[in-house]
């Protein structure tokens, strides 16, 4: 059984995500979050709470054992960017590329 959950639109570059998201990939639930809750990266507190809701959707939905779950898959894609532009010399902008992200996690159980 997998269980899924995703947030939309967190105003981090998905870069800065993926760097957060491969070090909990395939770990147990338990483990990824006590390691999120030590990481000084703003996108680990983004992660944190999104595997934790997974974990949740996961008991409160399919009784699912939490201390079983694993992270199965976990990914970060593009959002869309917003656009900013910075005056330079003589007259000319220069674009500012504001980034975000769409975060999924899915967590299933060990044996699976």
């Amino acid at each position: 059984m997998e269980v899924r959950a995703s947030v939309q639109g967190v105003r981090i570059s998905p870069r800065k995500v993926r760097l957060i998201v491969d070090v909990v990939r395939g770990r147990r639930v338990n483990q990824a979050l006590s390691m999120l809750q030590y990481m000084p990266q703003k996108a680990a507190g983004e992660v944190y709470k999104l595997i934790k809701s997974a974990a949740a959707n996961a008991e409160a939905n399919h009784d699912l054992d939490i201390d079983s779950l694993i992270v199965k898959r976990i990914f970060a894609d593009e959002a869309p960017t917003l656009k900013r532009f910075r005056p330079r010399s003589r007259g000319r902008v220069s674009p500012i590329l504001k980034r975000s992200s769409h975060i999924t996690a899915i967590v299933s159980e060990e044996g699976q």
